[in-house]
C-alpha cells in the first residue's frame, strides 16, 4: 500500500484510453432532438480523467490514438487546452474515427448517444505503449473501455507489464460499457484479469457484480480483491461508497446537488481521489473530495469543462452542505 500511495503522491500520471468529442445541447435543459445549437468539448473517460487531474494541479499524459481529421485535431487542441501532455497521442489516417458522444443537460429522460464505429482509440499498439518512459511517471491509469477490443487490449496489458518493470503502480477504473464489447463473457474475463493485475480498483456495484457473476456478489468481490492487498473503491451511487483497504472498510456519503446530467461523474471522482491522495489527504477525506468533484460535474453541462479546479473544489466544500449521512 505504501508503494501505491508513494506513486500517486508524485502527482504525474500516464493515462491509457480514449479521447472523444462531446456535443451537448444548448441551452441547458434542451432535449437533443429539439436542439438548434450544440456546444462541443473534450470527452472520453480517460481524457476526462486527464483533464480533471490537470485542473486539480496534477500532471497527466494521455496515451491514445486519434483520427487524422478535424475531430482528431479538435481533441488534441482541447487536451492541450486543459494542460494534458499529448506527446503520446498518435494520429492515424484511414477510416478510423474518434468517438462522438451526443447528449443533453437535463435529467428529464436523459439521452446519451455514442458513435463508436471504427473507434480509433482501439488501435493503440505495443509499439505505442513501449515508447512511453514509465520512469517519468508516478503511476499509470486506465479505464476499462480500452480492453474491449484489439489491439488496445493486448497493448494495455503490455503497458501493465512495463509499469511493473518500472516499479510504478497500476490504477484501474472498471468503466464497463457493454456496447463496446463483443460479449459479456469476454468482458468479465478481461476486466477480471485487469483487476487482478491492478493496485487500485474503482468501480460501481454493478461493475463489481458483473465481474463476480451477479450484482449481489459485487461487494464480496471487492472485499476479495482488497484482501490481496489492493485498494478498492466500491461506488454505490446515491448510497455513497465503501473504500476497502485490507480489513478496513470506510463508508462515505455523497454531496447532494441538482443534477443536469449523469455522465462524467465517475471520471471526476477518480481524478478527485487521486489528486487529493497526491496532496497528502487521508484516504477517507480523499474519497469525500472525489465525491464532491463528481457532484460538481453532474451539476453543470459538459464533462471536461465542468471538472473543478482546486479553487472551485475548495469553494464547493466550504459552501455546500454534506456529505449525506454515512
Amino acid at each position: 500500500m505504501r508503494a501505491l500511495i508513494d506513486g500517486i503522491q508524485k502527482g504525474n500520471f500516464a493515462v491509457f484510453g480514449r479521447a472523444g468529442m462531446d456535443m451537448f445541447a444548448d441551452p441547458q435543459g434542451t432535449k437533443a432532438e429539439h436542439a438548434e445549437m450544440f456546444r462541443a468539448d473534450l470527452g472520453g473517460s480517460s481524457a476526462n480523467i486527464c483533464a480533471g487531474l490537470c485542473k486539480l494541479g496534477m500532471q497527466s499524459a494521455l496515451v491514445t490514438s486519434v483520427s487524422d481529421d478535424t475531430v482528431g485535431r479538435f481533441c488534441i487542441n482541447k487536451l492541450q487546452h486543459y494542460g494534458v501532455d499529448t506527446k503520446h497521442v498518435s494520429v492515424l489516417g484511414g477510416e478510423y474515427r474518434v468517438s462522438l458522444a451526443v447528449y443533453e443537460s437535463t435529467m428529464d429522460d436523459f439521452q446519451l448517444c455514442i458513435y463508436r464505429n471504427n473507434a480509433v482509440d482501439f488501435q493503440v499498439t505495443n509499439e505505442d505503449v513501449d515508447k512511453v518512459d514509465y520512469s517519468a511517471f508516478g503511476s499509470i491509469i486506465t479505464a476499462g473501455t480500452v480492453f474491449a477490443a484489439e489491439p488496445s487490449r493486448s497493448s494495455t496489458f503490455r503497458a501493465f507489464e512495463n509499469a511493473r518493470a518500472a516499479g510504478i503502480p497500476i490504477l484501474f477504473d472498471i468503466d464497463y460499457r457493454p456496447y463496446s464489447w463483443p460479449s459479456a463473457e469476454i468482458a468479465s474475463q478481461v476486466l477480471s484479469r485487469a483487476g487482478d493485475e491492478s493496485d487500485l480498483i474503482v468501480g460501481n456495484d454493478e461493475e463489481f457484480g458483473f465481474m463476480a457473476g451477479g450484482i449481489e456478489k459485487g461487494l464480496d468481490k471487492a472485499r476479495e480483491l482488497a484482501a490481496t492487498g489492493k485498494l478498492v473503491v466500491y461506488k454505490m451511487g446515491q448510497e455513497g461508497a465503501i473504500t476497502l483497504s485490507g480489513d478496513q472498510e470506510i463508508r462515505t456519503g455523497i454531496f447532494p446537488v441538482t443534477a443536469v446530467k449523469p455522465n462524467g461523474a465517475g471520471d471526476s471522482f477518480m481524478a478527485g481521489i487521486l489528486a487529493s491522495l497526491a496532496e497528502g489527504y487521508p484516504l477517507r477525506q480523499a474519497v469525500l473530495r472525489g465525491s464532491a468533484c463528481a457532484s460538481i460535474v453532474v451539476s453543470k453541462p459538459g464533462c471536461a469543462p465542468s471538472m473543478p479546479t482546486k479553487a472551485e473544489l475548495e469553494t464547493f466544500l466550504s459552501d455546500h452542505p454534506g456529505p449525506t449521512q454515512e
